[in-house]
């Protein structure tokens, strides 16, 4: 009788077989991102066996170690959709038992790219630390037992999330790697530029800790039998082997869940049908009539809309990230804060292309100038519910960062003043050069209208640069005039005053341009 473990494996080289004979193209990027990978790892491998003489080894291949495993965690979060084996509820209509379907999917889960490559720099990690006949026969096991507790911990995190994972909101978890992404590059940027001043020695400390942090414990355990302590060795590989236990012993019972336990697709929303939706959660914060659910509506399409929530959030990220990471670097300064306020700004450009498709509904309730003013109105309220809070918060991490206190007022006021006039431009803009944003794919313009995106985005910046040039002018007379210094504070209110004036008025000269255009901004923005 055929094993199920034989069968699983079986199942997952016939996916890949059959993913490959889509098409031309796709076995074309296969073996491309194959070889690639397989050419850094085989790079990656001679580095680490260059450092075998290396005082500081340890610094790196027990690092190393941990950063692979952390990669396998936040893979199935990431790419949920990348391993279709990755789905046990796919089998739950099979008679399967929880334990042996875990040596199955283990099995399987070490077929394809992913773990040869962790196979090939786990042993490069492995063999720069082991100079004796006991550390070699330590790295065999060692690198072994690494490789199940990666595969074994992202298995778990997927029967984790599963239920997550596989529906639209999960899927939208994948947004969230471009803030993860930009943080990681900014950091790995740093602490690229601490051991360029400070040499591998910095890295100690933490190589010190995860020498008992499973699997970078069975990576330690090496070096402790290639030094002769092999009681430590001993320790620390137990310390993985009980990590690779508990995470199979939580991947079952996961399992069981997923294969016993109804979801949501299978139960009656009966309690949530009854509910009145308009007076809970945040219907009640915002205010009444079309304004507040014009707002609602603007904030639910960024939690829920991908295209939408993928801009906020790299928005978000690079407006934080720029002024933060110059500040702690010290060649920062505190009017850096202020591209936060531009990077959430952006958002205000081409409003109606944001609906897609949809914007015919909202064509339809407007009639009058005054209507579209009130739609105007709502989806700026929307955006600084959001925008004003945030750039207040990262100028005042800037300016703590900097400790420069003397400049808070005056940067405040540039930023509060900046985000007024881009949210002014922004609703000229999107009446005057709408585009549409594909739902599928990765474009966020439609073929042929690229010129009306630059057009809008870019040259509404320009136009909001100029409109804020008064505050700016102000602010470098007071910094440079005899005296100055002690009426900066000034420039808080005249910047709030001045960016709530122009976004009134921006709103007002927009909405009767909208309102006379709705034919052309609905044909534009249905385009995609």
């Amino acid at each position: 009788m055929t094993s199920l473990t034989s069968t699983v494996v079986r199942l997952k080289l016939s996916l890949l077989r059959g993913g490959l004979r889509q098409s031309t193209g796709r076995r074309a990027a296969f073996l491309a991102s194959a070889v690639v990978a397989l050419l850094f790892a085989v790079l990656q491998l001679l580095g680490l066996l260059a450092l075998r003489e290396h005082a500081h080894a340890e610094t790196v291949a027990v690092p190393g170690a941990a950063v692979l495993a952390l990669g396998w965690a936040v893979m199935p979060l990431f790419f949920p959709s990348g391993d279709e084996t990755l789905d046990p509820t796919r089998l739950v209509l099979l008679p399967l038992q929880p334990r042996p379907l875990v040596r199955a999917l283990l099995a399987a889960s070490l077929v394809g790219i992913g773990p040869l490559y962790t196979l090939l720099v786990l042993a490069g990690c492995a063999l720069a630390l082991a100079h004796s006949g006991a550390s070699y026969a330590f790295s065999l096991v060692a690198v072994a037992v690494a490789l199940l507790v990666c595969v074994a911990l992202a298995r778990a995190v997927a029967a984790a999330n599963v239920r997550l994972l596989t529906s639209r909101k999960g899927r939208d978890l994948a947004v969230l790697s471009g803030l993860f992404v930009a943080l990681g590059i900014q950091v790995v940027n740093f602490g690229a530029g601490q051991l360029g001043s400070g040499g591998l020695g910095r890295l100690q400390p933490a190589a010190d800790v995860l020498s008992w942090v499973p699997p970078a414990s069975a990576v330690a355990a090496v070096r402790a039998a290639s030094e002769g302590s092999y009681g430590i060795a001993v320790a620390r590989l137990a310390v993985s082997v009980a990590a690779l236990a508990g995470l199979l012993v939580v991947w079952a019972r996961n399992l069981t869940r997923l294969m016993t336990s109804p979801d949501a697709s299978t139960l009656q929303a009966a309690v949530a049908g009854g509910r009145d939706r308009s007076s809970a959660g945040l219907g009640r914060l915002l205010p009444g009539g079309r304004t507040g659910t014009v707002m609602e509506r603007t904030l639910r399409y960024v939690w829920r809309d991908p295209k939408t929530k993928a801009a906020w959030v790299t928005s978000l990220a690079i407006g934080v990230i720029v002024p933060v990471y110059n500040a702690v670097q010290g060649t920062g300064t505190p009017y850096f804060a202020c591209f936060a306020a531009g990077m959430l700004g952006i958002q205000m450009y081409n409003q109606f292309g944001q609906d897609t498709s949809a914007f015919w509904m909202v064509a339809l309730t407007i009639s009058s100038p005054r209507d579209a003013y009130t739609e105007l109105r709502g989806r700026a309220l929307a955006l600084l519910v959001i925008t004003l809070p945030y750039a207040a918060i990262v100028t005042v991490l800037t300016t703590a960062l900097l400790d420069d206190w003397d400049r808070l007022p005056e940067v405040l006021g540039l930023s509060f003043a900046l985000l007024g006039a881009m949210l002014a431009t922004g609703a000229w803009a999107s009446a005057s050069f709408p585009y549409s944003i594909p739902q599928e794919g990765h474009k966020n313009v439609a073929p042929g209208q690229a010129g009306l995106a630059w057009i809008s985005i870019f040259g509404g910046m320009i136009a909001a640069a100029l409109l804020c040039s008064p505050v700016i002018a102000a602010t470098i007379w007071l910094n440079v005039s005899a005296g100055g210094d002690a009426w900066t504070w000034v420039l808080l209110p005249v910047g709030v005053a001045y960016g709530a004036t122009l976004t009134y008025l921006g709103l007002r000269l927009a909405a009767p341009r909208t309102a006379a255009r709705l034919p052309e901004i609905l044909a534009a923005v249905s385009k995609g």
